[in-house]
C-alpha cells in the first residue's frame, strides 16, 4: 500500500503547534519535575522527528505520565489534548 502524499510544510506547522502546547505544560510550575522531564523529552523527539516512530515514542511517553496521580487535572487535560493531536498527525503521515 503506497504512503499518503503529505505536505511537509503542513506537518512542520502542526509539529510546531504541538510543541507550543507542550511548552505551556513545561512552563507550569504546578507540574511535577518528572512529568516536565517526560514532556520535554517528547517535545525534543517530535521536533527532531524524521518519521512516525518518533511520534509514537512521544505518544508513549506522554501517555505514561498522564496517569501520574501527582499531575494536576488541568495539565492532564492538556496532555490528553497533545496526545490526541500527535495521534492525528501520525494518522496523516500514515
Amino acid at each position: 500500500m503506497p504512503k499518503k502524499k503529505v505536505d511537509i510544510q503542513t506537518v512542520k506547522t502542526d509539529i510546531n503547534a504541538i510543541a507550543d502546547l507542550m511548552g505551556s505544560v513545561l512552563e507550569d510550575n504546578q507540574v511535577p519535575r518528572n512529568i516536565r522531564g517526560a514532556v520535554d523529552e517528547a517535545k525534543r523527539a517530535i521536533l527532531s522527528a524524521t518519521d512516525d516512530v518518533a511520534l509514537s515514542r512521544a505518544i508513549y511517553l506522554l501517555d505514561d505520565v498522564s496517569n501520574d496521580i501527582n499531575l494536576p487535572s488541568h495539565s492532564r487535560t492538556d496532555l490528553w489534548t497533545i496526545i490526541s493531536e500527535l495521534e492525528s498527525l501520525k494518522e496523516k503521515l500514515g
